[in-house]
């Protein structure tokens, strides 16, 4: 059915003859479309791509996670010369950073050493301290390791939302093709059909003028019947080729891009199969809930993160004032040693006067967030508009699928009783030729009505976001 390689070909016919998707009919494969998009979404290149954002989300959420990772800190400097020991300096550090800007702090320190300062003279065995430190000012309410987890956050369910669009825009557009390749491969069937009974007819005004019962003439103009027929299927057939090969874009088996075989044909029953494939059956337009549209929750989450980036630069305008204090102790195994009398704290305090960078930063943050909030609104109207117009349009095609039904029989009528008058001499070759090309015209337009019929179907599908869960 498929071709790349002798290995894969029969992989693939071994394959496809256990599964509802493709079965034989007379001496073609019949690739069922639900089976198809089943395959596309999940060995197409572009779906596979769009897991990979779930997967970026959920690093990013693990990165910002980092921020509040505990850390050791291990500080040491010695410095001998001449046989003198200069200094010997140990500082090690544990740290426990909270969600709150709070940050636990255990450490040790030791100082040895000729010409240590006397601010760095400690007991022999080192000095225990335990303590905390925060602000008070700017980073109290919000921090930048507060504020990278909450985006990150948000960033992560935007990529789930995002997945979902990539994997719709990619079934969309397979599906269009698997449409577009049923058009050309009826289109075909009809000129095929059409040059069966011109030839028939042929033989049949040959063997007549052979008797004398018509003239002679009418066999060159059934000739030219069989010739347009002829050129018409040759035509449909290229047309079938190129649809074909586009259609294969589409099909992958574990990263190897295949290719339709001729034998491989469509189903012809598939308006049967597409609202339940698309996932779009049993969806009247008063149920449609813009708000789930993932398209939006991609804005609307977007958005989230712009808040907290503008919370964090307002954050920012405030007075940075960081305290800490930390008890002191030379032996941290005795609960009791540490008093409040013993002690090392400190406050730190800065505040620019003008704050130009900090007010700048602020607007650049508002005009970012009301940008998307603008293309958060427009996204909403433009999706209601479609939506209305695509049900509109739907309601529209199924009345001229109606119509161009009944002119298709008509024509045939006309057709078989324009053959019936021609047996009983009634008739002629060029009214029955008159009439097949209008029968033959109806069909094609027939199958072009459908086509636009099914790829109307397909943009509802596309305009509503789908990611089907049944393929």
């Amino acid at each position: 059915m498929l071709k790349r390689n002798s290995s894969i070909f029969l992989l693939l016919i071994l394959f496809f003859a256990g599964v509802n998707g493709i079965h034989a009919q007379q001496d073609t494969l019949v690739l069922n479309f639900k089976e198809y998009l089943g395959y596309v979404k999940k060995y197409h290149p572009i779906a596979k791509q769009a897991q990979l954002t779930i997967a970026a989300g959920q690093a990013n959420l693990m990165k910002a996670r980092g921020g509040f990772d505990p850390k050791i800190e291990v500080d040491y400097d010695r410095k001998e010369f001449k046989g003198t020991e200069y200094w010997d300096r140990l500082n090690t550090t544990f740290k426990i950073p909270t969600w709150f800007g709070v940050e636990l702090k255990g450490n040790f320190e030791q100082r040895e050493g000729t010409f240590i300062n006397l601010d760095e003279t400690l007991p022999d065995d080192g000095l225990y301290s335990a303590g905390v430190s925060m602000s008070l000012g700017r980073g109290f309410w919000i921090n930048e390791r507060m504020a990278t987890l909450r985006k990150a956050k948000f960033f992560r369910e935007q990529s789930k939302a995002d997945q979902d669009l990539l994997v719709n825009e990619v079934l969309y557009k397979a599906s269009v093709a698997y449409f577009d390749w049923l058009q050309a491969y009826k289109d075909m069937q009809v000129f095929n059909d059409f040059l069966t009974n011109a030839e028939i007819r042929l033989d049949g005004v040959k063997q007549r003028a052979r008797v004398g019962d018509v003239a002679a003439i009418d066999t060159v103009e059934a000739k030219i019947a069989v010739q347009n027929r002829a050129l018409g299927k040759e035509q449909a057939t290229v047309k079938l080729m190129k649809k074909s090969l586009e259609l294969s874009n589409y099909l992958w088996i574990n990263d190897v891009p295949v290719e339709l075989q001729p034998d491989v044909v469509p189903d012809v029953e598939v308006d049967q199969d597409i609202d339940t494939t698309l996932e779009i059956m049993g969806k009247p337009l008063d149920s449609f809930a813009l708000e789930d549209h993932p398209k939006l929750r991609s804005l609307d989450y977007k958005i989230d993160g712009l808040i907290v980036d503008r919370r964090l630069k307002a954050n920012k305008l405030l007075p940075k004032l960081d305290v800490e204090y930390n008890f002191l102790t030379e032996s941290p195994g005795n609960i009791n040693s540490f008093v409040v009398e013993d002690f090392k704290g400190g406050l730190t305090f800065s505040f620019p006067l003008f704050l130009r960078k900090e007010r700048g930063d602020l607007k650049l943050a508002k005009f970012k967030l009301r940008d998307v909030e603008f293309e958060r609104d427009n996204a909403q109207v433009e999706i209601q508009n479609k939506v209305v117009a695509i049900y509109r349009e739907l309601d529209s095609y199924t009345t001229q699928n109606q119509l161009i039904a009944d002119i298709v029989s008509d024509y045939g009528t006309l057709l078989a009783a324009e053959e019936r008058k021609f047996t009983f001499g009634e008739s002629s070759l060029f009214l029955i030729n008159s009439r097949e090309s209008k029968l033959i015209d109806a069909n094609l337009k027939q199958n072009e009505v459908q086509n636009k019929f099914f790829h109307t179907k397909a943009m509802l599908f596309k305009s509503l976001a789908i990611n089907p869960m049944n393929l």
